[in-house]
């Protein structure tokens, strides 16, 4: 018992000096930044989707909320794999078992997001200028909703002539209209949100690819150096929560820094398993004495 508080203090500056608490804090706020988004589809979808829709209109709706716990689970199970467990535990079939599941059922959402990536991309490229209508307030009444930017605002009789502040009308969708500068807008972000979801795949392509040489005890060679380059996407998509920011989406640019930061403690473990592979390596082939 005596021994056992020096013990603690050890491991705790141990833990400290590793970086560990920081990896957990940046996990946490994973998780916290989880429920902003859920809260944030649900006030989106209660907008666009007030007079119904089909189960996979609703899905697409919560596409960011379903793309975040897909995310949450492989940053889980790359913990798990790169870190928490031994080389020994995980290659247990059990243990491949329950983590490959899971790995495959967030796969499945991240093609979801995908789809509604590519879904959204499609709609904004069919869309045509409203002819008929020429101002907001032939829409007074009409239950119709004014968006730019991604912010939803009704229309009504003493806003609809200060809403729209650009030339041509265009509808989004059933009860979502825009002006030319939020369809030019709209695009941009269809053509971010579809790029980025492609990068981070990139990205758990490359992590997936070390894992498996790195499991195979290869921690050098041009597999190796071609997954190691994959990390240039990182600036992209540092590129992505700058322009978030710029247009005023704190909590997506926040949200996707913290992310880069959670993969980063990913390509941490891998980073430190590498030496250690290295460092059996040269052990093996030092001449015994």
């Amino acid at each position: 018992m005596i021994n056992a508080f020096p013990n603690f203090v050890s491991s705790l500056a141990a833990f400290l000096n590793n970086g560990q608490l920081l990896k957990w804090f940046v996990y946490g706020l994973l998780i916290i930044n989880f429920g902003f988004y859920l809260v944030e589809d649900l006030g989106v979808a209660s907008q666009v989707l007030r007079g119904g829709g089909t189960l996979l209109q609703w899905s697409n709706e919560f596409s960011t909320t379903l793309d975040v716990f897909g995310w949450l689970g492989l940053l889980i199970v790359f913990e798990f794999e790169t870190y928490l467990l031994s080389d020994e535990t995980v290659e247990r079939w059990q243990v491949r078992l329950g983590l490959n599941t899971i790995r495959l059922f967030c796969y499945g959402l991240l093609i979801h997001t995908v789809m509604a990536r590519v879904t959204d991309t499609l709609e904004y490229v069919a869309v045509e200028k409203e002819i008929e209508v020429t101002s907001l307030c032939q829409l007074v009444e009409r239950d119709f909703v004014f968006t730019e930017n991604n912010l939803y605002t009704p229309i009504d009789t003493e806003n609809c002539l200060q809403l729209a502040r650009s030339e041509g009308l265009y509808v989004l969708q059933k009860g979502i209209v825009t002006d030319t500068d939020g369809y030019t807008l709209q695009g941009v972000n269809a053509w971010i949100d579809l790029q980025d979801v492609l990068l981070w795949l990139l990205i758990v392509a490359a992590i997936e690819l070390t894992v498996y040489l790195q499991n195979q005890g290869v921690a050098e060679g041009y597999l190796m150096l071609l997954a190691r380059i994959s990390k240039v996407f990182y600036c992209v998509l540092f590129f992505h929560a700058a322009f978030w920011a710029y247009k005023g989406h704190w909590l997506w640019a926040w949200d996707q820094s913290l992310w880069i930061l959670g993969f980063w403690a990913i390509e941490n473990n891998l980073s430190e398993w590498r030496d250690e592979i290295l460092s059996d390596a040269r052990e093996g082939q030092e001449p015994a004495i």
